[in-house]
């Protein structure tokens, strides 16, 4: 579904991300893991369209879309869920949700999806009229993640979906990340919580200053002995 060849991204003179490829099938979790800086949040952004390629490709669905506009990007299928959520605070739950379908014309299937978003986030339902920015941090994700799929993407990306979040908000996002998978959706997720992420992914990747070091399953990576070191605190 989703090919990088190659890409380079520069910020200023400084390369944030070097020469990098990796593939994201129909159906899979993948993750991507790394400490701060590694570049993670550049990959994301660089696929949805939010920064530009300084060389290599970018494949969707079998088309090149590397100069692609990124409001296009979602069109064609990709929607992203935000490091830090960026929800609207003075929208409501709704209004929130309904920036989600930007480009949709499909008017039957915008509200199929209403309810399929109402469906695995009961607790936005719930708070349908209230303001997104009077809502908790673990609210506000889901809320991220509801408004991404209102655009009904082939793929989603999350960035950083656990971040911030406590203990029991966590175990929820990623049982929700598992369900949205299982109803079809491939999901690319960049995720500190390393221990989480490899234990939901079909294949996973860790990144270091811009280059991929490792790869493999995510049960693979869980056992890999510098991947325990480096990211699960396991000497």
């Amino acid at each position: 579904m989703l090919e990088v060849e190659g890409v380079s991204v520069y910020y200023g003179r400084i390369r944030a991300i070097r020469e990098m490829s990796f593939t994201v099938n129909e159906g899979e979790v993948v993750a991507l893991i790394g400490a701060n800086g590694a570049g993670k949040t550049t990959t994301m952004r660089t696929i949805s369209g939010l920064l530009n390629c300084a060389g290599g490709k970018i494949k969707f669905a079998g088309e090149d879309i590397t100069k692609m506009k990124a409001h296009l990007r979602v069109v064609q299928g990709i929607s992203q869920a935000p490091e830090g959520r960026g929800i609207f605070p003075g929208m409501t739950v709704r209004e929130n949700l309904d920036m989600g379908t930007f480009g949709r014309k499909d008017r039957s299937g915008v509200s199929k999806d209403l309810d399929r978003v109402f469906d695995l986030f009961p607790r936005l339902k719930e708070r349908e009229k209230q303001l997104g920015g009077t809502m908790s941090g673990g609210e506000q994700q889901m809320l991220a993640i509801g408004r991404a799929l209102m655009s009904s993407p082939k793929l989603l990306l999350l960035d950083e979906p656990s971040m911030g979040l406590a203990p029991q908000f966590i175990r929820q996002i990623f049982k929700i990340i598992r369900e949205i998978n299982n109803q079809g959706t491939t999901v690319l997720m960049v995720e500190q919580n390393a221990n989480q992420a490899l234990a939901g992914a079909h294949r996973a990747f860790v990144l270091e200053t811009g280059q991929i070091t490792h790869s493999g399953t995510g049960k693979e990576l869980l056992a890999n002995p510098s991947v325990k070191e480096a990211y699960l605190g396991v000497g």
